[in-house]
């Protein structure tokens, strides 16, 4: 035999490893083997991972996704042989109201963005007056990065013709229609083949199962427009007219499709219903939250390790999907944001990592679950320009039938697109604000109303990121190519040209290098030492193999200058000003005398005394500070400015003397990390340590500690 299960659960088998892994796999899948069971390559005696122990499926419990890509999609009868249809079957000897009831009690929300209750729109539909009733499912799914409708039409097609069927048996129709996109040819041809089958084996049609139920199901394709994924717009489109919304009320369940009765209902949430009906409501509401109850398919595109889709229980920190399910942000860079709900939805940010994902959390902080778009934003997004791409989708789709709609989201998009292109206006930011505001409360349908999100919620929680780009025209992220040079020198806290330092130092010309470091950031050889280099991290090089040494190369300079090995004539000052400046370095150079304090006996402040010296030597450090006294600078050591007994003068004192004054007192304040216990004797924080060693105030170090950080 290929593959043997011993008595005491362990498989071994004779096959390569990797052969031996996918076969177990697919028995393990499809119930031949117990879950319990541990898999061994019998050769090497090596343990076969299990699929619950990949983390991008440990945290997933399928419900919607319970049979995609673990039967055959094109197979009726391997649909039965994991429980398809029985729930008809069950359902068609009770009453519509029984079901009705079952759904209510699931808890069961619409999958498609509202998360309107399933249970209360059925029996909406049921108690709608008498007569030819119709059974929507919506399969248009238009927003960017989602694929969840296309993945159970493709790989379950069945599931969603029994979710038909029963939604149909509820509310008493004999007529459903699946309203699928034009760019599903897959999934269209999938879904006709398994109406083929269904209708072959008497489960559409007439007297369903013997029973006098009768329904049938007919595909309708869209072109592909996103406004109809609005109900009235997809009912329009659906009788043949013009894809556009219409007013409500009324609304669809008193008069829809042909001025009938008619439930509409997306793919995922009737790919719940049989499995609810199956297992009880008692089983679905074991999953999720109390008001969210079950499961959510996500599509998790964008900055991530792991991409695809995703069902997970409701209410699981957002956090949990991104890293453990996710496997974090490639090439260890960080995550910045997350756009939840596609083009109408709203984004999410690091303070939100610990958020349950259910539809109430969501709410709460401007964003919503809508279809189950996921999109991951890394440290390199713009969010302007994340709003500006979401608006330009937004202006295309807009069927441009209300004037909110139509005017409003163009003019928000040239406000954004003047703000990407460097040319944005003080009060850009407000007028965004107001029209985002005024297209909530006046456009005509929900993806209208819902249009404005992107936008508004960027503001709410990048509003320094919009303000950066209108007053100091800067993209901090390097994306909107009119606000920045290049992407290491955009990345530069000091904003050194590094293309052009680099380019000298391959020509050799290292004492030209080290006067351009020194335009933007006066300690060349400093910087090279204890910079976090983000601009290696932005480096193009880096999308080839990997970044240029960056930080090194201007380490590298900084030695050589410092060393003497060059002869860097002096910067020669700019005339006098007469004007008596407290700041240093760069107003030197405008001509102004300038004078520094520092309360220490040595200068350097933090630089000095906070890093060690295997890592910035003193004398590193002394000879820029020299350069910066050569310079022009004077600095006074040993100077404390304050009321306070010892010091040199008050701050009204300095004033006086001075025409202008620059307070850089800096942070000098440890950050607590908040636990118990940490005011306590013998507990030091940080920096008071470094301090105290650093300035040779007391070296003493306890025989016996602990290092926390």
């Amino acid at each position: 035999p290929v593959i043997v299960v011993e008595p005491d659960g362990v498989l071994y088998t004779s096959l390569d490893p990797e052969r031996a892994a996918l076969i177990a796999r697919r028995h393990l899948l499809e119930g031949e083997i117990v879950e319990e069971c541990t898999f061994y390559d019998h050769d090497q005696k090596r343990r076969i991972p299990h699929l619950r122990d990949i983390g991008f499926f440990r945290e997933q419990v399928r419900i919607a996704l319970r049979n995609c890509g673990q039967m055959e999609y094109a197979s009726l009868e391997a649909y039965i042989a994991r429980d398809g249809y029985a729930a008809l079957a069950g359902a068609l000897t009770q009453k519509p109201a029984d079901v009705v009831e079952e759904i209510k009690r699931s808890g069961l929300r619409g999958r498609g963005g509202a998360g309107f209750p399933t249970g209360v729109k059925w029996e909406a539909g049921m108690n709608a007056a008498e007569g030819r009733k119709y059974m929507v499912c919506n399969a248009d799914e238009g927003d960017p990065g989602a694929f969840m409708d296309r993945s159970i039409l493709e790989g379950d097609p069945h599931s969603l013709i029994e979710g038909m069927l029963l939604g149909g048996y509820a509310i008493g129709a004999s007529r459903g229609y699946v309203y699928v996109r034009a760019e599903y040819p897959l999934a269209v041809e999938r879904l006709s083949n398994a109406i083929h089958q269904a209708r072959e084996a008497g489960l559409l049609g007439e007297g369903i199962l013997g029973s006098d139920f009768d329904f049938d199901l007919e595909i309708r394709i869209g072109a592909g427009a996103f406004v109809c994924g609005e109900e009235t717009a997809l009912m329009n489109s659906v009788e043949g007219r013009r894809g556009e919304p219409d007013q409500k009320p009324p609304f669809p369940f008193e008069s829809g499709l042909f001025h009938c009765p008619t439930i509409i209902n997306n793919v995922e949430t009737l790919a719940n219903v049989p499995a609810i009906l199956f297992h009880g409501a008692d089983w679905f509401r074991g999953f999720g939250t109390e008001k969210s109850p079950g499961t959510k398919v996500f599509a998790l595109s964008g900055k991530i390790n792991n991409t695809g889709l995703v069902e997970v229980p409701m209410g699981i920190p957002l956090g949990e999907i991104l890293y453990t399910i996710g496997g974090g942000i490639p090439g260890g860079k960080g995550f910045k944001a997350i756009q939840s709900g596609g083009p109408s939805g709203g984004c999410l940010t690091r303070a939100h990592l610990n958020t349950p994902v259910d539809y109430e959390s969501l709410a709460r902080l401007g964003a919503i679950m809508g279809s189950g778009g996921l999109i991951v934003m890394d440290e390199d997004t713009c969010m302007v320009d994340t709003a500006r791409y979401f608006m330009d989708f937004i202006r295309d789709e807009s069927c441009g039938k209300c004037l909110a709609c139509r005017v409003g989201t163009k003019r928000m998009l040239e406000i954004l697109e003047r703000i990407t292109q460097g040319k944005g206006e003080e009060g850009d930011i407000e007028m965004l604000e107001e029209l985002a505001s005024t297209l909530q409360q006046t456009a005509m349908c929900g993806l209208g109303q819902t249009a404005s999100n992107p936008v508004l919620s960027t503001i709410r929680y990048f509003r320094e990121e919009y303000e950066t780009h209108v007053r100091a025209k800067h993209c901090d992220a390097g994306v909107c190519s009119e606000l920045y040079t290049s992407p290491c020198r955009n990345a530069c806290p000091a904003g050194v040209n590094v293309p052009g330092y680099m380019s000298l130092v391959a020509a050799g010309r290292l004492a030209d290098a080290y006067r351009l470091i020194r335009q933007e950031n006066p300690f060349p050889a400093v910087c090279g030492r204890v910079c976090t280099h983000p601009c290696e991290r932005h480096c193009r090089r880096g999308q080839v193999d990997e970044p240029l040494a960056i930080c090194s190369i201007k380490r590298f300079v900084g030695d050589h200058v410092l060393n003497g090995e060059y002869e860097v004539p002096p910067v020669k000052p700019n005339p006098p000003t007469g004007k008596r400046v407290t700041c240093a370095y760069y107003l030197a150079h405008l001509g102004h005398q300038v004078d520094v304090y520092e309360a220490e006996s040595v200068a350097g402040g933090v630089l000095y005394w906070g890093i060690p010296q295997y890592r910035l030597p003193n004398e590193v450090l002394a000879k820029e500070i020299a350069a910066i006294e050569q310079a022009g600078v004077t600095i006074h050591t040993n100077s404390r400015i304050g009321s306070r007994a010892g010091c040199v003068m008050t701050v009204d004192e300095l004033m006086e003397r001075s025409d202008a004054v620059y307070m850089a007192i800096g942070t000098q304040k440890s950050k607590r990390i908040n636990v118990p216990g940490e005011e306590l004797a013998g507990v030091e924080s940080g920096l008071s340590f470094l301090r105290r060693v650093g300035l040779n105030v007391d070296r003493t170090v306890p025989r016996r500690l602990v290092v926390v950080g």
